[in-house]
Formats: C-alpha cells, sequence, structure tokens
C-alpha cells in the first residue's frame, strides 16, 4: 500500500472503531493524542475509567495482530501515563488498553485489556 492509500485506511479504521465503542456507550475523549512518549490513537472514557485504544488494520485479523510489538505496547504506555497525569486521580486512574484489530472487510474485533498478559 502508498503511504498515502495506508494513512487513509487507517483513519477510516480508526473513525469505525470510535463510533463501535461510541454506540456501546464509550465517549470519545481524544483522537491521535500525542504526547512525549507517543501516540495514542483514540481515547474513550465510560465514567470515571480511560480506556486506551491501539487500533491495527491488515487483511487479516490475525495480520493487524502481527503488527503490535513489545516496543509499541511501552510507547503506548508512556502515552498513557503522560495522559492520565492531567487526570483528577492522576496514576490511579481506572485504565485499560484495548486493541481494535481491522480487516478487509471493515470488520472490527476488540481484544480488551490485551497489554494485561
Amino acid at each position: 500500500m502508498s503511504g498515502t492509500v495506508s494513512y487513509h485506511a487507517g483513519r477510516v479504521a480508526e473513525d469505525s472503531v470510535a463510533e463501535n465503542y461510541a454506540r456501546r456507550g464509550f465517549a470519545i475523549a481524544q483522537r491521535r493524542w500525542r504526547g512525549r512518549g507517543g501516540e495514542i490513537d483514540l481515547i474513550a472514557r465510560e465514567g470515571d475509567s480511560l480506556v486506551f485504544i491501539e487500533v491495527k488494520k491488515s487483511r487479516s485479523f490475525a495480520r493487524a495482530a502481527e503488527r503490535i510489538s513489545r516496543r509499541q505496547m511501552e510507547r503506548i504506555l508512556m502515552a498513557a501515563s503522560e495522559f492520565v497525569a492531567g487526570e483528577p486521580r492522576g496514576q490511579l486512574t481506572d485504565m485499560r488498553f484495548d486493541v481494535a484489530l481491522v480487516d478487509g472487510t471493515g470488520r472490527i474485533e476488540i481484544l480488551e485489556n490485551a497489554f494485561a498478559a
């Protein structure tokens, strides 16, 4: 995929995932939030809890999942730590890290609490 096509496909995937979370009652707090540690695709709120969401698009769910590296997870964790520093409860904020996989047909599979393992 060329860079421009890949960029737009990623944006469409992020929009679809944001709509999926919104339909399930989450408020989208931020899109493509960038801190010193890195970028977080989506940040959603559910009450006082935050969900940090990494969106991965590929031809299949398996290929999308393979694109998540340990280094990338560490950058997301650093960025999330920076983000919650501005929250009322700071580092005590209830949070989880989801990965949203989007396949070539636009289907979405959410891996909740994906970084826990």
